[in-house]
């Protein structure tokens, strides 16, 4: 942030469109395909003063057990060319694109994403992301070929390359990880990176190149621990402590009073994890076919199968894909203790975004505590209903944050290096 500037909180949302964050299927619930539906939430972010709109990535269409998983949104949007429609719709909100630095090329990459900062006067952003598993490389007659531990080695070549295509400069580089020569076709863009990834190589690669990290750590004293961390890596790399801004992501659920917000989570997470959703769950450990049980009744009855956990759902960390016999009889021995159905269970097993619940006023205090601790620089939001979501949060708490000093009553720029306060 600049010299002398109070302390600053920055928003934005991340548009997943699959998963079970998003209540897709309630009434009222907009069409999360539809451009309309894109350029709506865009727009209302914009007129709550929002740095960025994110959209995420599918390079896959998901499956269970080898089956199309029909329980989510069936696949996303390219998100370049999604935003760049977004371009023409708005006029100061950064538009960033999810994209993966395993399965693409990088002269191809940056040459698209420099298009999209062009078009947008300024306002395109990249979140990196990397992928490890070979079901989704698959899809590019490339499966597997990037062993685990190497996907950050291939992703910080690749954005030094993209970085140097977009200075302008020759890129002539071959290894067995990333191989190129090329020069920049698009000259005079210069899109913000995001990096979402909280491994040591993923920190490592935020501290090399990122201005912007979209991290997992929305509890206060982790934010603070994962801030210090990050910048001791900046330091090393010869960045001052202050060239990446930290956007955890977050959840948000608003309520007049507390008891209220209370109930619409617990609703919410339910809502969430539905009966087949549940069962699709327990599935992925057990690799069979779980169809048959009640998910309001008691755990499966059979022991899981043999062998490692089924990927092909897109959501399971590689150190979570075994040792499952292990987890499945701690899931037993928790249910038990805790008279759990299947759906209860899951409920409580599964990563809850839904960090911050209260009424507008507590959790401005909240955030107006973070950002002026430097524990983060804002947060970038999951929304679980759209466009209510969004809606509430632009008409309920933006004002509060307002009222605090915390968060701008007005753009001060219109390129999303100027939002974030970026040199």
């Amino acid at each position: 942030m600049s010299v002398g500037r109070s302390p600053r909180l920055h928003l934005g949302v991340f548009f997943t469109g699959v998963g079970p964050n998003l209540l897709w299927t309630e009434p009222g619930a907009a069409d999360h395909t539809h451009i309309d539906t894109f350029v709506a939430v865009a727009r209302t972010l914009e007129r709550g003063l929002f740095d960025a709109f994110f959209l995420g990535e599918g390079l896959r269409v998901r499956e269970n057990r080898g089956r199309v998983h029909d329980l989510d949104v069936a696949g996303r949007p390219d998100a370049i060319t999604q935003l760049a429609a977004l371009a023409a719709e708005t006029t100061h909100i950064g538009l960033v694109a999810t994209q993966n630095t395993t399965y693409n090329f990088p002269a191809d990459l940056a040459r698209r994403l420099a298009s999209l900062d062009r078009i947008s006067k300024g306002r395109a952003g990249w979140n990196v992301v990397t992928t490890d598993n070979a079901w989704t490389g698959e899809n590019f007659r490339h499966g597997g070929w990037l062993p685990h531990e190497r996907r950050y080695e291939r992703a910080a070549a690749f954005v030094a390359a993209a970085k140097a295509l977009w200075a302008g400069s020759p890129v002539d580089e071959h290894s067995d990880v990333i191989s190129l020569r090329a020069r920049g076709t698009v000259p005079g863009t210069r899109p913000v990176i995001f990096q979402a990834g909280d491994s040591p190589g993923g920190r490592d690669l935020a501290a090399r190149h990122a201005d912007v990290v979209f991290s997992a750590n929305t509890d206060y004293d982790k934010a603070v621990e994962y801030a210090a961390d990050l910048r001791r890596r900046l330091a090393s790399y010869g960045r001052p402590p202050d060239a990446v801004r930290i956007l955890p992501g977050a959840s948000v659920v608003l309520g007049d009073t507390p008891a209220e917000a209370s109930e619409k989570a617990r609703w919410i997470r339910r809502e969430q994890t539905t009966g087949p959703r549940a069962i699709a769950f327990l599935e992925q450990y057990w690799g069979k076919d779980l169809a048959g049980y009640d998910p309001d009744g008691p755990l499966p009855d059979v022991e899981p199968a043999e062998g490692e956990l089924d990927p092909s759902r897109g959501t399971i960390p590689i150190e979570l894909r075994t040792g499952k016999l292990e987890r499945v009889r701690q899931w037993r021995e928790q249910a038990a203790a805790n008279g759990w159905s299947i759906r209860d269970l899951v409920i409580e097993v599964t990563p809850n975004h839904t960090a911050f619940v209260g009424t507008p006023g507590q959790i401005a205090d909240e955030w107006a505590r973070y950002v002026r601790d430097r524990a983060v620089d804002g947060f970038n939001l999951l929304p679980q209903q759209l466009p209510g979501t969004a809606e509430d949060v632009v008409d309920r708490l933006v004002p509060e944050l307002q009222s605090r000093g915390v968060y701008r009553t007005e753009y001060e720029g219109t390129t999303l290096r100027e939002h974030l306060d970026l040199v």
